[in-house]
């Protein structure tokens, strides 16, 4: 039976489709002298074609209302229609035709703009509007995630998988998830010939930018990304998304796009890769202030002429992974560079650090293999960046030697102290956290399979790096001095006698910064904190292959140093012989101020005269 249907116009001020009582309103943008207007269908495969009228015009805008007589709106899906191109609603909530992941049957497959509104309770959710300073970013891709067997979730690659393993990031002391793009793509590649089907795991490219993923839910996408968003700020934790912008999305739609997300999804925030991203008004934006926006840079200067009150603005902090990775397996002449990415912070912008990524070698991968291995991605192994500043510790890929595993085991807790004891915001990619393997391909982009999954079976090596991530995360938490608002000034500005950091070599006070130096003792001290834990920390950075001693400064009266922790197992890393220790080869320690009652005790030389 054909529904009955009222066809009005109006004159749309922005682009979308909205529900009204018996239908609803559709707005789009056709700038075309052809026959144009949206096609609406029902379950059943039936459609109307309803044109668009130049009194709903404004500009190249369109409107059009459509309402049900009999108030039982039959239709589900619609497209858009513009001469004899038919195409779906960039602007659509919901997608249809897309719900079964990688499948090839269709490539491109048809797709649908979908007419489901339904009510979602956000109960009292709240953002947690974690502060810049306090911030801890955990990376991951939704579906290699939780898709291994081995992650034990109910729904494996689902946005309802990220919500079993809270618990987890809740122990790694994440304040953040960031999610690579969860935006509704088609993932299914045909290659340049035509002759090999592949999967697009990562979603950089053009899609349907409104859209949660199908795919990625359970259920269906917007309520269970709804959940998610829900399920995470009830525990504390941000979500932000990685959106890639290729060079036909104009700047009025990505900031369409950021606030939709923003204020329908409850998002806390961005990463934005791609081209003609708008980065000044999208930080001038009165609604996505609220936000933590991460990109490669910002032109701070045409932004802000004073610190803003609440930093929003997170840059990637320049070549932090190349350097830190040199660093980490001994190059020379990069001591300068230690000192400036240990402090480097702003008042204007957050500085994200990281050592490894969704791209290149993971963390484990970095001390496991000196060369790319990407040959199952079908380009003869071409594909993937060719420096990756990484070193096997002594045999290329999985070994058994207890000596490299020795080796590499320290290596990851250098690598991992790098990250969390410099100031800055520490991103973390999943999987790193207890050594998952991509099995040193650095491009792993269509890998829809255990290369690119997370493994999460652990064992001995896998368990204890993971404590050790609780654990650094845990003292970075407790000590300001780790992460303070503002960038550190090395000089005594609160007249305390101390500078805020400062920097020493095998004498106090006196950093070898020569071109062979591969090693820094660091002292953050302690009355610049200003919560109660307001001991002075001394970190001890030692990347030579062999072991060297480095000054500890002396403390005030009452107070002494004593070790805190080393990523080397030997106890003689941490001993202290005058104002002296001995930092084994490739070692990162920390020393923490204590008070010593003994040393204040009053030493009486002289008796009390008797009158």
């Amino acid at each position: 039976m054909e529904q009955k249907l009222k066809i009005s116009y109006f004159k749309p001020d922005r682009q979308g489709v909205f529900a009204c009582d018996d239908g609803y309103l559709f707005a789009t943008e056709a700038d075309t002298d052809k026959d144009c207007g949206v096609i609406l269908y029902t379950k059943e495969g039936n459609e109307i074609r309803i044109p668009f009228s130049n009194s709903g015009r404004r500009g190249t805008l369109y409107g059009v209302r459509v309402e049900s007589l009999d108030g039982i709106f039959s239709f589900t899906k619609y497209n858009y229609y513009n001469g004899e191109v038919i195409y779906t609603d960039p602007y659509a909530k919901l997608v249809d035709g897309l719900q079964a992941w990688g499948s090839f049957e269709i490539c491109p497959r048809e797709t649908f703009g979908m007419l489901t509104d339904m009510p979602f309770d956000w109960e009292d959710d709240k953002s947690p509007e974690t502060p810049i300073q306090d911030t801890i970013i955990y990376g991951l891709n939704v579906r290699a995630f939780t898709m291994d067997k081995s992650s034990g979730v109910k729904n494996k690659g689902t946005f309802e998988g990220i919500i079993q393993k809270i618990p987890h990031f809740k122990k790694l002391g994440i304040t953040a998830i960031e999610l690579m793009p969860a935006y509704e793509y088609e993932e299914c590649m045909k290659t340049e010939h035509g002759h090999e089907n592949r999967v697009n795991c990562w979603g950089f490219q053009n899609g349907f930018y409104f859209a949660p993923k199908a795919s990625y839910s359970a259920h269906r996408a917007d309520i269970s990304f709804k959940e998610l968003v829900k399920a995470l700020h009830k525990n504390d934790i941000e979500l932000m998304m990685h959106f890639y912008f290729p060079p036909e999305c104009r700047p009025s739609y990505i900031i369409d796009v950021l606030r939709y997300w923003c204020m329908e999804y409850h998002v806390d925030g961005f990463r934005l890769s791609g081209f003609h991203i708008p980065y000044e008004f999208i930080a001038g934006d009165a609604i996505l202030k609220g936000c933590k926006i991460r990109a490669p840079y910002f032109r701070l200067d045409e932004i802000y002429e004073k610190p803003p009150v609440y930093r929003n603005l997170l840059a990637d902090n320049g070549n932090f992974k190349n350097d830190m990775r040199r660093f980490l397996k001994g190059d020379e002449n990069l001591i300068q560079q230690v000192i400036h990415y240990h402090k480097n912070n702003s008042g204007f912008c957050g500085m994200v650090n990281y050592m490894a990524d969704y791209d290149g070698f993971s963390l484990y991968d970095l001390v496991s293999y000196e060369k790319k291995h990407n040959e199952s991605n079908g380009e003869n192994n071409r594909d993937g960046v060719e420096t990756n500043y990484s070193w096997n510790c002594g045999a290329e890929g999985e070994s058994r030697k207890k000596a490299v595993l020795e080796l590499r085991r320290k290596q990851l807790k250098n690598a991992i102290s790098f990250l969390f004891l410099s100031q800055g915001v520490p991103y973390l990619f999943s999987g790193d956290e207890f050594a998952n393997t991509r099995y040193g391909n650095n491009n792993a982009y269509c890998q829809d399979n255990e290369t690119g999954f997370v493994k999460w079976k652990m064992n001995r090596f896998s368990k204890d790096i993971f404590d050790f991530v609780c654990n650094i995360s845990k003292l970075r938490k407790e000590h300001e001095l780790l992460h303070f608002k503002q960038e550190l000034l090395s000089m005594d500005s609160i007249a305390c006698g101390y500078p805020d950091i400062s920097y020493h070599g095998t004498e106090a006070w006196r950093p070898d910064t020569s071109y062979i130096s591969r090693m820094i003792g660091i002292m953050l001290y302690g009355e610049y904190s200003h919560t109660s834990h307001s001991e002075s920390l001394y970190i001890a950075y030692n990347m030579h292959w062999e072991a060297h001693e480095l000054a500890l400064p002396k403390l005030p009266k009452g107070k002494e140093w004593c070790p805190l922790f080393t990523t080397d197992d030997t106890m003689s890393t941490c001993s202290i012989n005058e104002n002296m220790v001995l930092i084994q080869g490739r070692t990162v320690a920390i020393y923490i101020s204590k008070t010593n009652p003994a040393m204040n005790t009053k030493k009486h030389s002289k008796k009390k005269k008797v009158s």
